[in-house]
């Protein structure tokens, strides 16, 4: 594939297998507010959308919304420790990205202190230059809108760059800010469901160092 100067990364499901974290989490607040269980399809459904728009998805608008979010994640910092790990290859490939003069990026729809508190445990803050949560945009995934800011503070054109994840609200987002996009295989949705195709596919996040 193509080599690119600027790497934008989606967090969960891309670089970090949180998908266990999330389920766990979004199981106990619906027992807890509702008691009701969802299933890990239906949880994974929303893999992408910042936190809040998921839960009114899931449980519904009749619940004191932010008392559910707060419960969410101060039972999700509780367990996150035990329950987070980097993909296969990614710190091996974040490694080679940064001593080939590349500049990262991570756009996430993850708040930025557990975002914080993943690159913490996962000992992989040193490796990005820029990180984007949805506190610092209006707008969030598959609005243009985080991404273009992450260009903006990695003073990027958007020839050389491009924006890896495995959501189609990732996908969606690259493709409205006018950069090309990697879908990752190991995705929890399916490519024929993406609403706009990527420019790559990937099976291995180390496919992006390949010669």
């Amino acid at each position: 594939m193509k080599k690119y100067s600027y790497y934008l990364f989606d967090a969960d499901g891309t670089l970090f297998d949180t998908a266990d974290l999330v389920c766990h989490c979004f199981q106990y607040v619906a027992q807890k507010y509702c008691a009701m269980s969802l299933s890990r399809d239906a949880i994974l459904s929303g893999y992408g959308l910042p936190l809040k728009g998921q839960l009114l998805k899931q449980l519904g608008d009749n619940l004191d919304i932010d008392v559910v979010l707060d419960d969410f994640i101060d039972y999700q910092m509780r367990i996150l420790e035990d329950n987070i790990q980097p993909f296969p290859g990614v710190v091996a490939t974040l490694e080679t990205l940064r001593k080939n003069g590349k500049k990262l990026a991570i756009v996430t729809s993850r708040k930025r202190y557990s975002t914080g508190r993943i690159l913490e445990i996962t000992d992989t803050a040193k490796y990005f230059d820029v990180i984007v949560n949805p506190e610092d945009t209006t707008f969030h995934k598959p609005d243009a809108a985080p991404v273009l800011l992450a260009l903006s503070r990695l003073d990027a054109g958007k020839a050389n760059a491009v924006f890896v994840g495995d959501a189609q609200y990732d996908i969606s987002s690259g493709n409205a800010a006018g950069i090309d996009t990697v879908f990752v295989n190991w995705s929890h949705a399916a490519p024929e469901t993406l609403p706009v195709q990527p420019t790559w596919r990937i099976d291995s996040i180390l496919e992006l160092i390949e010669d």
